[in-house]
């Protein structure tokens, strides 16, 4: 009996120019190739099964091919390509990094990088599954990995690039591998099926293509199975069969059954496809893959995005047409909320059941909400604007303050007043005219009042006075006795000097500098006024004054001093203290 070869390993690319979908890749590889431009360490990341081995492997047999072609193409006839073909040579080491992966693993790679090869040019290792490394055999592998001898090529290859550490990724040549297209699948499908001489309908390669989410690896594992299934004979129907898939004709007429609101037929419909061995996630995962090309069929742009086979592409347009955008958001939403609880659902039948019927009834619910806007739209515009009673104002009493100009005499008119009509409109600029004579009043009554005082000797003493006699109200005495203490000098027009002649003094005055800023400006009636804080010189130049020793009377006064809250508890507590 002959051994089977699967096709995945029997049509693995041995070149660049068959690697499928990875063209910016592999264009890159062979231009560093043919100008020798080739890094020391690089790292192919992307998802499963889209070639990122498959190129480490031909890279590394390019590399050391004696007879490369113009092309940047391993000649397949040197000693070196026969050997890699054999699996003899001894230049390229594959690791697999999922079951080696400590620092022993890395340390004897370590070992072997040292010695040049017998043959060839490069020594090529193959990391494969970097990801799985531990934390210690990455550190390991550092300093190899940024100066590694002339002869040695790393290769890394991952699928989760975001677990490898920083210091790995600036160390390497990233190339990012992205999923192959369904076209492409495709196309790579039908080549194979002619060589192996297999009938393949289109429809049903486009079924695998779909199925296999951009992975080659999986589509041609899916085209073996279905090849020993069908007896080489692919049709659209028996690949749907082997595939546990549902047809689109299911949901075309499910979507049908729901513009109509047929429940029964909705229910009888997804009876049927669940005797047919369908999950209901399954059902309800492709149900919303329908609405979503159905809503990408609305705009002929995101066409192009419809990943369905060329017979359905049509029916998909003309149902988008009868289909308004917030039925198809609708539905999805439904889907979605349908898909989230699934698995928490105790009767899996009767929830998605649930959510049909939800879906059935989604027209009444769409044109509802419609017809709710318009009539908020139509009783907006029939709104008519209120009309408010005059309000007269009475200005607040003025103190008696003798005005800078005598007003004139207010004529008096004897005629009787008429009564006011409380449905009338207030004139709009009689309410501007009141607002602006209030706001007048006001303006003139600031004027005069802010008298600015001028900065003298004799009226700050009265102001620190009268400060320190509310330090003593409110039993701050080590406060009051150090302000008291302090020199006080007039330097500029709004600014006071405070000097202190000591450190702990000048703490304290410190602590009290917003409080009395805020006394001085209000005594002054002037903002601008500021306190400048000075030391002493003669204190700087002698020795630094030591903190006091405080009794517990004298620190029950300080903390009264600084929280004044503190003597009015022990007030209303009637509390006693023994000092």
């Amino acid at each position: 009996m002959e051994n089977f070869v699967v096709s995945a390993r029997k049509y693995r690319p041995q070149h660049f120019s068959s690697v499928v979908g990875q063209s910016h890749i592999t264009t890159t590889l062979k231009n560093a190739i043919l100008q020798q431009h080739l890094a020391h360490a690089f790292l192919f990341c992307g998802p499963r099964g889209v070639g990122k081995t498959t190129c480490a492997r031909i890279l590394a047999k390019t590399i050391n091919c004696e007879h490369i072609t113009p092309e940047g193409e391993a000649c397949d006839t040197c000693s070196s390509c026969v050997s890699f073909e054999s699996g003899s040579t001894f230049n390229v080491h594959e690791l697999d990094a999922a079951s080696n992966n400590s620092v022993d693993d890395i340390r004897e790679l370590i070992e072997q990088v040292r010695f040049a090869p017998q043959s060839g040019r490069y020594k090529v290792y193959i990391i494969d599954e970097v990801h799985m490394l531990s934390a210690s055999a990455f550190n390991a592998f550092l300093k190899t990995l940024e100066e590694p001898p002339a002869h040695a090529i790393f290769i890394l290859a991952t699928t989760e690039k975001h677990k490898i550490l920083p210091t790995i990724l600036s160390r390497c040549q990233i190339f990012d591998f992205k999923r192959i297209t369904p076209a492409a699948v495709v196309a790579h499908l039908q080549e194979i099926a002619q060589k192996e001489g297999i009938q393949a309908e289109p429809e049903a390669l486009q079924i695998i293509a779909q199925k296999c989410d951009g992975c080659m690896r999986d589509a041609l594992s899916i085209l073996d199975k279905i090849v020993s299934f069908t007896h080489s004979n692919l049709t659209y129907s028996n690949t749907l069969e082997h595939l546990n898939a549902l047809d689109e004709d299911y949901f075309f007429r499910l979507l049908d059954m729901l513009i109509q609101e047929d429940l029964p037929s909705v229910l009888s419909l997804v009876d049927e496809i669940d005797t047919k061995g369908f999950e209901g996630d399954m059902l309800l995962g492709s149900l919303s893959e329908f609405f979503r090309n159905l809503l990408v069929s609305k705009d002929e742009r995101s066409v192009p995005l419809l990943q369905v086979m060329d017979g359905f592409r049509t029916r998909y347009m003309e149902a988008a047409r009868s289909l308004s955008t917030a039925y198809v958001i609708g539905a999805l939403s439904i889907l979605n909320e349908a898909e989230i609880g699934y698995k928490s659902a105790r009767n899996k039948k009767l929830h998605v059941e649930f959510h049909l019927i939800k879906l059935n009834y989604l027209q009444q619910a769409v044109t509802l909400v419609a017809e709710e806007s318009g009539s908020k739209k139509k009783r907006l515009d029939e709104m008519k604007p209120v009309a408010f009673r005059a309000i007269g104002f009475r200005p607040h009493p003025q103190p008696a303050v003798p005005p800078a100009t005598p007003p004139a005499p207010t004529p008096v008119n004897h005629q009787p007043s008429a009564p006011a009509e409380p449905d009338r409109p207030i004139p709009p600029a009689a309410g501007i005219g009141a607002l602006k004579k209030i706001r007048d009043q006001i303006q003139n009554r600031k004027k005069e009042v802010a008298t600015v005082l001028p900065l003298s000797a004799e009226p700050v003493k009265e102001a620190w006075s009268a400060y320190l006699e509310r330090l003593t109200a409110n039993n701050q005495v080590t406060s009051h006795h150090n302000l008291k203490d302090a020199r006080v000098n007039i330097t500029e027009e709004h600014v006071l000097e405070v000097m202190a002649d000591n450190r702990v003094q000048l703490q304290f005055i410190e602590a009290e500098k917003t409080g009395l800023t805020l006394h001085l400006q209000e005594w002054f009636n002037n903002p601008k006024i500021q306190i400048s804080l000075q030391l002493d010189p003669q204190a700087d130049e002698a020795a630094p004054v030591k903190e006091q020793v405080l009794s517990k009377k004298d620190q029950f006064i300080r903390l009264v001093g600084k929280y004044p809250i503190v003597n009015e508890l022990k007030e209303r507590l009637n509390l006693d203290l023994d000092y």
